[in-house]
């Protein structure tokens, strides 16, 4: 027994088969089939046990150290928005980003953070300012994230329009900035829209060929990185094998194109199956979905804080969230996805994904690509239909959200959720494509009950 090699030489080992039989004979006549298969709605059926003897793998590149905590930020006034930032990255961020949606004094908003890499989300597009303030800092490590693609998936427009936004895109790209990551993929509204993990990888990948479509033809070899925003589900391994499954594809498909860019992955809980009632059970849920971001390789994880529905962003909100990022990466000491290779659950689903994924992928390309396929309407309407599906299965309580559709909290504060919620309003305009749409699943039956208990 001191010989640990040896520990369970005295076992024989048992097949998959022999599994099975076992199992069956166990049911005592119910239907294995029926009873223990479970069929999603990427179309990959969920088997009760995963063994050697079917066992596959793919190689899965791009592992690193760990991950990058990121504080997340609105720019509303710049010296607030610097006071958050130094104090985020003094309790413990290690990145930071702004949230911009108009022009703002720069050399304010990041004073003292000259350490620090920035990320940026803009809300909307000045060419000249965005110029600006990469020529005022040589050094800082920047992602200006611009992604027109992503603003025609959202608002139905282009920026301006797609030769002006393309234009823009040449102008950074050709500036050979080492420091700055121009482009960015927004794969966030596709979950946040209904989408399943198939086709969220398969849409990122499209939406990113797009780019590369543009790089290839200009024959700019300047490109180092593009990031790719995420969102993660609280189906744990599914979400883990989602990340694990598109870094395998994209290696594939920058190979097709002889390129050596490098995927930086940037996630966020998704706000999909965020509730406005118990509220407290999303802090259970981002912390999953953050685990899951971890497991699948994510490189910079940003959370939201538990009430981020209904109230603005507060300091104790804000800080609880940062804080579950900390203890995953000190004290749980979980930092990046090699904790799950061979686990043959998660291999298994993670070929699953990246072989559907890679379907998809080239059933979009070979109908014109995905700008066309976003004129057409076909991107939109698929994710309708699985958002439809799995709002079916919220409605009839077979997906469930405690304390919203299962164990309702009946001593919930209704005033102060409804003092503080603003529900969507929607600004009908005119558009060139059909916007694709976000919507929580506990959107109707919370409005029900806000109408309820007035």
């Amino acid at each position: 027994m001191s010989d640990k090699k040896n520990l369970f030489n005295e076992f024989s080992s048992v097949s998959s088969n022999q599994w099975k039989e076992k199992i069956i004979a166990d049911l005592k006549g119910a239907d294995y089939n029926k009873t223990l298969l479970t069929h999603t709605l990427e179309g990959i059926t969920i088997l009760p046990f995963y063994h050697r003897d079917n066992y596959r793998e793919l190689e899965i590149p791009n592992e690193k150290k760990g991950f990058q905590i990121c504080q997340s930020i609105l720019i509303k006034e710049e010296n607030e928005a610097n006071y958050l930032a130094l104090n985020a990255v003094k309790q413990g961020a290690d990145c930071v980003q702004f949230i911009v949606n108009k022009i703002f004094d720069h050399k304010t908003v990041l004073q003292g953070l000259e350490e620090v890499t920035i990320y940026f989300r803009f809300l909307f597009f000045d060419s000249v300012f965005i110029t600006e303030l990469v020529k005022s800092y040589k050094k800082l490590n920047l992602y200006l994230n611009i992604d027109p693609v992503g603003n025609l998936v959202k608002t139905g427009n282009w920026f301006n329009n797609k030769q002006a936004d393309f234009a823009v895109i040449k102008s950074f790209l050709q500036a050979k900035n080492d420091h700055i990551t121009v482009l960015g993929v927004d794969v966030t509204q596709y979950q946040n829209a209904g989408a399943n993990a198939v086709q969220q990888v398969a849409y990122a990948l499209a939406h990113a060929s797009e780019y590369l479509n543009f790089i290839d033809e200009n024959k700019i070899n300047t490109v180092k990185k593009i990031l790719f925003n995420f969102s993660t589900g609280s189906n744990y391994f599914f979400e883990i094998a989602k990340l694990r499954a598109f870094r395998y594809l994209w290696n594939l498909l920058i190979n097709e194109y002889k390129f050596e860019i490098e995927a930086t992955i940037y996630t966020v809980p998704t706000s999909r199956n965020k509730t406005l009632f118990d509220y407290h059970v999303n802090m259970l849920r981002t912390t999953s979905e953050n685990m899951s971001s971890v497991l699948g390789g994510a490189d910079i994880i940003s959370n939201v804080s538990f009430d981020h529905i209904f109230h603005k962003k507060n300091e104790f909100g804000e800080r609880i969230a940062r804080n579950q990022l900390i203890i995953l990466k000190e004290e749980s000491k979980i930092k990046n996805g090699r904790a799950t290779r061979g686990s043959y659950y998660i291999e298994d689903i993670t070929y699953e994904i990246a072989e559907k994924s890679l379907e998809f992928l080239k059933d979009i390309e070979n109908n014109g690509g995905f700008i066309k396929q976003l004129y057409e309407g076909s991107i939109q309407q698929k994710i309708i239909k699985n958002a439809h599906k799995e709002q079916d299965l919220f409605d009839e309580g077979k997906l469930i959200l405690l304390g919203t559709n299962k164990y309702l909290n009946t001593k919930d504060s209704i005033k102060d959720i409804r003092k503080n919620y603003h529900s969507k309003t929607e600004h009908k305009s005119k558009t060139l494509i059909q916007p694709i749409v976000t919507k929580r699943l506990a959107e109707n039956l919370e409005a029900k009950r806000l109408e309820s208990e007035y």
